[in-house]
């Protein structure tokens, strides 16, 4: 299986459980790597047979910013879920950085792994 990755994607979500995290805006960063077989569209050259990078980031923002979920544990199961049945994604993990929400922690976050490769 071959891996592609997109890394930085950024989103301005309202998400956590205490009454300032609800009152505002704040932005997660996600990572994704996935696995797929790419063989058929480097034949092609062809985007119809490739995973489209683009239509991926976007699915990821659009939901993330429409999601008004307390934990970033459902937001990422929701998120790799939607991946895995809209992207057909043999293998992926995703990771998501809420950023320096704790005083003592310069970075919060989660890591998702499904499938096999």
């Amino acid at each position: 299986m071959d891996t592609i990755f997109i890394k930085g994607i950024r989103c301005q979500c309202i998400i956590g459980v205490y009454p300032w995290e609800q009152a505002t805006t704040q932005t997660l960063v996600l990572d994704l790597e996935c696995a797929a077989d790419f063989s058929k569209a480097a034949q092609s050259d062809d985007l119809n047979d490739a995973l489209d990078y683009q239509k991926i980031t976007e699915r990821i923002v659009e939901h993330a910013e429409a999601s008004r979920v307390k934990l970033i544990e459902t937001l990422i199961t929701q998120l790799a879920d939607i991946l895995e049945q809209e992207f057909e994604l043999n293998w992926l993990r995703l990771s998501l950085d809420k950023g320096a929400i704790l005083q003592q922690a310069k970075h919060v976050g989660l890591i998702i792994e499904r499938g096999s490769r």
